[in-house]
């Protein structure tokens, strides 16, 4: 009697989050749905099209793959139709938060994809209002000297 009571207190929690219809993954200033992921002990496994949906990273023979950025991930990290995330975040260093109660989980930056911009010293383009309150680009500065001023108050 006690082994079942331990293990609908214990065990069954862990079994209902792994079959568990909706995931949300929070990246990026926005929160995915995912409706055919799993969790198991390792983590989050989605789906290859829902690792696009994620963080834009596509499964190449070379591997996982953001524009020309590649990433060779062991064959460990696919099973059938579907990718482990927690593992490819882990081999990337980037942070990982998850919350069984809700199944939502949170990555932070991806360290190699933000170096990217910063190896070539090309700064993320952005729109801000100039005095008058019209849109300027730091695009249209493009090959010209710009100094950005910034501020904060916290």
């Amino acid at each position: 009697m006690h082994r079942r009571t331990f293990f609908t207190a214990f065990a069954a929690p862990s079994l209902l989050a792994a079959a568990r219809p909706s995931t949300t993954v929070l990246f990026a200033d926005r929160a995915i749905p995912l409706t055919n992921s799993l969790t198991d002990a390792s983590g989050l496994w989605v789906t290859k099209t829902d690792l696009k949906r994620i963080n834009g990273f596509d499964l190449k023979p070379q591997g996982a793959c953001l524009d020309e950025l590649c990433i060779p991930v062991p064959k460990s990290f696919t099973r059938a139709n579907r990718f482990h995330l927690s593992a490819f975040a882990k081999k990337l260093g980037q942070a990982e938060v998850a919350d069984p109660v809700t199944n939502a989980w949170s990555y932070g930056e991806i360290p190699v994809v933000r170096g990217r911009d910063f190896g070539q010293g090309i700064a993320p383009d952005f729109t801000l209002p100039d005095r008058q309150g019209n849109p300027v680009k730091l695009s249209q500065f493009r090959g010209k000297k710009v100094l950005l001023l910034t501020w904060a108050s916290w």
